[in-house]
């Protein structure tokens, strides 16, 4: 028997033991998915380790390094030797670091911890180089903060205003939509703000009734913050951007179509374009859509209902994009769309064809399974993202019980 086939036929075993209630025992290290043909890597030893959301920076600038989370703290993987090390420890108790970003300049992972005795909460860095970790500046109570700048001197956040009307108790639910239904419903008062990494200094941006979430600056732009709308997507108008002294405060996406949608948008490695789950209309029609903030070019690639995945990916020179697939109750309502999906895209333009400057430029994904996730609990969404060398894409799963971060090679062997 085959190395490769052993260690499938050891990665099905663990499943079944899974699905039968026994104890779940650590997968093995590397095997090939029978269905797929790509060899798959577990990258963390830890039970209970994850990957950051996928449209966080996980990876320093020199591409040497990701940062993953687990019950132990924050670590730091080695891309080429695939060893890792605790970089930040947990405290006592339920004390842990919070995970926000690596860094876009400097080879260091921005994170938050709160003091046990004082309870005052505080941005820090960690560096991957020397371990050394170092208090920023304390966050002023009721603010929480998501995103890092690209020169790592600001960091964005919301905080509902003091003077503000106390949130009436909502009804516990288990359901996702009708937490999201009720938090937009609330109007609730929310501020986004910016605050100095290096004085403290909180500067106000924008004030809103519409529930501000997913934060997020452009990967290569310090003063360009994204933001959107949360709730029901088809009632809101989601993707916004704004600058860091309040201006520009500009829609990126605006709704043509009644139960149109887009989100769960993230920034090309360019800084300039933002890309997004785009479905005209809603569950009906996908795409993965992109916007050139600077030109507004527009690029939209079809895919089908069994591609169709939570989030999305892609390469810095976009020659491949990554999706991490779907169970049968998510909007696309997939029949067979629980797989880590790779995908090549191609233009469709022909010689002669009618094109204006603001056509959207239509295109098709050409689609290749990589990992079968049809033992995978969606609930914990596994947030594809690529290796620095575009040759692996890592994502988080559960399949084994205990969640991991996984990789798969681009390339079958």
């Amino acid at each position: 028997m085959s190395r490769n086939v052993s260690f499938g036929i050891m990665a099905l075993a663990l499943v079944a033991r899974v699905a039968s209630g026994a104890e779940p025992a650590v997968p093995p290290t590397t095997w090939i998915d029978k269905d797929t043909g790509h060899r798959v890597w577990r990258l963390t030893p830890e039970p209970g380790s994850s990957s950051l959301y996928f449209n966080y920076n996980a990876f320093t600038p020199d591409g040497k390094s990701m940062v993953y989370n687990s019950p132990a703290g924050i670590h730091a993987l080695d891309m080429a030797s695939r060893k890792t090390r605790l970089l930040v420890p947990a405290g006592p108790g339920r004390n842990r670091p919070h995970t926000i970003s690596v860094g876009q300049k400097t080879n260091s992972v921005f994170y938050l911890k709160t003091d046990s005795e004082t309870k005052i909460t505080s941005i820090y860095s960690a560096s991957f180089d020397t371990g050394l970790e170092k208090k920023l500046v304390e966050l002023p109570a009721g603010k929480r903060v998501d995103s890092i700048n690209a020169d790592e001197t600001l960091a964005a956040g919301t905080f509902e205003p003091v003077s503000a009307t106390p949130r009436p108790p909502q009804p516990k639910t288990n359901s996702k939509g009708a937490m999201m239904e009720q938090r937009l419903a609330s109007r609730t008062p929310l501020v986004l703000f910016t605050i100095n990494l290096q004085t403290g200094k909180v500067t106000e941006l924008l004030q809103s009734r519409d529930w501000v979430n997913h934060l997020l600056f452009s990967p290569t732009d310090p003063t360009l913050l994204m933001y959107c709308h949360e709730g029901p997507w088809q009632k809101v108008d989601r993707i916004w951007t704004i600058r860091t002294d309040g201006s520009q405060n500009t829609l990126v996406h605006k709704r043509t179509m009644a139960m149109e949608i887009a989100g769960h948008e993230w920034w090309g490695k360019d800084g300039k374009t933002i890309w997004y789950d785009w479905q005209y209309p809603k569950g009906v029609v996908f795409y993965v859509a992109g916007v050139n903030i600077d030109a507004g070019k527009r690029t939209a690639y079809s895919l089908q209902r069994n591609e169709w995945s939570i989030h999305y990916n892609a390469t810095s020179d976009l020659a491949l994009f990554a999706g991490d697939g779907g169970d049968p109750g998510q909007v696309a309502k997939a029949p067979d769309g629980q797989w880590i999906q790779l995908f090549r895209p191609q233009k469709v333009m022909v010689p002669g064809a009618t094109d204006e400057p603001g056509y959207v430029q239509g295109g098709v994904f050409k689609s290749e399974r990589l990992v079968n996730m049809a033992k995978h609990d969606y609930r914990l969404e596994p947030n594809v993202r690529f290796s620095p060398d575009n040759k692996m894409v890592i994502f988080r799963t559960n399949m084994f019980g205990p969640s991991y971060v996984l990789g798969v090679g681009v390339d079958r062997e």
